[in-house]
C-alpha cells in the first residue's frame, strides 16, 4: 500500500514538472515567433522584388550573321549599360536566322550578312522590316594555307578542278554561301563548282574551320574572318576580281516584332555612329 501511494506520489511530480518547464519556454517562444515570422516575411518581400526587377528588365533579341557578332556584342555591351537592358544575339547563317523570326515572330534587330536579303523581305515578307541603318560592309575573297603553297591566283577556275579540295558555303543557310552563288554565277561556273566541292558548309565560320583542319585547300569567304584572332596565322587571302566579288552593305534592320523599338533605335544609332563603325573597322567590316 505505501509503495504504490509513493509510486503515484512520484507520478504526480513528475507531471508537475514537466508541466512548469512548459510554463517556462512558452513566453520565450511566443516571443520568438513575431520576430521568426517578420523576418520571413521580409525575406519573402525581397524575393519579389528582386523577381519584380528581373522581370521588369527590358531585354532586346538579335538576329546577328555569324561575321558580324563581334563588334555587334561590343555594341550590346555599351547599350546594356547606357540604358540598364539586357541584350540577347544569336548567331548563325543568315539565311536560317531569317527562317528564325518569320518562324518565331519575335526579336528587335536583324543584321545579315549581305543587302540581298532585303531583297527577299521585301519580296516575301514585306513590312517585316520597319527600319534600316548602314553599319558597315562585307566582301568575299578566296582563302587559302599560309604561305599559299599550291601557288594559287585570283583565277576562279580553280574551283572546278578535281585536283584541289574545295568547300564554299551553302546558298540556302547562311550570306556566304548566296554570295558564292553570285560570283560563281556571274562567271558562269557555280554547277561545276559545286560538283567539284567536297562539301557545302553552313556558314563563315565553318569555312574557317575547312582551312584550320586542311579540310579544304581553297574556299570563298567573307574577307572580315581573316583578320581576326590567330586566322592570319593560318590562311591567306587572294583578293577576287570586283566584277565578280562587290562590296557588300551590311544593313541592320528593326523587325516589327519588337517590343522595346526605343532602345533598339538607339542600338542602331550607336551602330551607325562613327564610333560603331570604327568597332566595325577593326574586325574588318568597313571599308572607305
Amino acid at each position: 500500500m505505501h509503495s504504490q501511494l509513493f509510486y503515484r506520489y512520484k507520478q504526480f511530480n513528475f507531471k508537475i514538472f514537466i508541466l512548469g518547464i512548459v510554463l517556462l519556454c512558452l513566453p520565450a517562444t511566443l516571443l520568438s515567433c513575431p520576430d521568426q515570422k517578420t523576418s520571413e516575411k521580409k525575406e519573402t518581400v525581397q524575393f519579389l522584388n528582386d523577381h519584380k526587377e528581373v522581370q521588369s528588365q527590358e531585354e532586346l533579341l538579335i538576329y546577328c550573321g555569324i561575321t558580324m557578332i563581334r563588334p555587334m556584342t561590343r555594341i550590346a555591351q555599351i547599350i546594356e549599360q547606357q540604358k540598364n537592358c539586357k541584350i540577347t544575339i544569336t548567331k548563325g547563317g543568315s539565311g536560317n536566322l531569317l527562317k528564325a523570326i518569320v518562324h518565331n515572330q519575335a526579336g528587335d534587330l536583324y543584321l545579315p550578312g549581305s543587302e540581298r536579303y532585303y531583297e527577299t523581305i521585301n519580296e516575301k515578307y514585306p513590312g517585316l522590316v520597319t527600319k534600316t541603318q548602314f553599319v558597315g560592309h562585307n566582301r568575299a575573297a578566296l582563302m587559302v594555307h599560309k604561305g599559299n603553297p599550291l601557288h594559287f591566283t585570283n583565277d576562279l577556275s580553280v574551283l572546278t578542278d578535281s585536283r584541289y579540295g574545295v568547300v564554299i558555303g551553302n546558298p540556302d543557310s547562311g550570306s556566304i554561301g548566296r554570295e558564292t552563288r553570285n560570283i560563281l554565277e556571274k562567271k558562269g561556273i557555280f554547277e561545276d563548282v559545286v560538283k567539284n566541292a567536297l562539301s557545302l558548309t553552313t556558314d563563315s565560320k565553318d569555312l574557317v574551320k575547312a582551312i584550320k583542319n586542311r579540310e579544304a585547300d581553297i574556299v570563298i569567304n567573307w574577307y572580315a574572318v581573316s583578320t581576326w584572332d590567330h586566322n592570319p596565322e593560318i590562311m591567306d587571302v587572294i583578293d577576287i576580281a570586283p566584277e565578280y566579288a562587290q562590296t557588300k552593305k551590311l544593313i541592320l534592320g528593326l523587325l516589327k516584332y519588337s517590343r522595346y523599338p526605343d532602345i533598339a533605335e538607339e542600338f542602331m544609332a550607336y551602330a551607325g555612329s562613327e564610333k560603331g563603325r570604327e568597332l566595325f573597322r577593326i574586325y574588318g567590316l568597313y571599308f572607305e
